[in-house]
């Protein structure tokens, strides 16, 4: 297989056995990641579940993915996550792979367990164990556009440094710029420009810090790297 489109019958197909089978409170996403990142979603069943629809984009997991630093496959199973309106959901993500092994695709299936949560905590308190204790944390975003997407990967990157922007230092606004490429925030297209937008420093400036990031990272002299997505 060389691309998702080669497979879309039969991948739609089985999104959508999926779905009905779990009902109407499993979303299950088809994402196209050849595409730009800004309309990944190809094909998706119980799209009320998140909100999003077909040529939505993809969350910040699936970045990470394609910026190569998640495990060796990316794929995970069985983590909780949380949409904006408060949703509970217990959620899995599996990578579809060329014939390379580069990543072209992700099936992706979210359901809500919001209710199961209410109704588990109360018999926890029955019986004196604590759900949060074992509950793994992962951080992912589901939107419906990939502005929303950059801000609340920034929103986080400004948390992880522990400064509101406007008291950032160089040395902060570096380990911001270290954290946002760790997450493939740079993958996404005018990514570059936003960054220096909320950074207010130049394109060369970005440059210049992503070139010793990423030379720190690869424990070898500086080499000129393009901002994916940057331009």
């Amino acid at each position: 297989m060389k691309s998702v489109n080669d497979e879309l019958p039969l991948l739609k197909a089985v999104i959508r056995m999926i779905a009905l089978h779990f009902g109407q409170g499993c979303e299950v996403v088809l994402h196209d990641l050849r595409r730009d990142y800004q309309s990944t979603i190809v094909a998706i069943e119980n799209g009320h579940v998140t909100g999003r629809k077909v040529g939505d984009p993809g969350s910040n997991l699936g970045l990470e993915v394609l910026r190569g630093l998640s495990d060796e496959s990316g794929d995970r199973f069985n983590y909780v996550t949380h949409t904006a309106n408060g949703l509970t959901l217990r959620s899995s993500s599996i990578y579809i792979r060329d014939d390379e092994g580069a990543v072209v695709g992700a099936i992706c299936v979210n359901t809500d367990v919001t209710n199961l949560i209410l109704f588990d905590a109360e018999l926890r308190k029955l019986i004196g164990f604590d759900r949060s204790a074992c509950e793994p944390k992962v951080e992912e975003f589901f939107v419906s556009d990939v502005g929303s997407l950059m801000d609340n990967m920034l929103r986080s990157a400004f948390e992880a440094v522990g400064k509101p922007q406007e008291y950032l230092r160089r040395e902060d606004m570096i380990e911001v710029i270290e954290y946002l490429d760790r997450k493939g925030f740079f993958l996404i297209t005018k990514s570059g420009d936003r960054i220096c937008e909320v950074l207010k420093i130049s394109k060369y400036t970005l440059y210049k810090y992503l070139e010793r990031i990423r030379a720190k990272a690869d424990d070898k002299p500086a080499v000129p790297q393009p901002v994916i997505g940057g331009d």
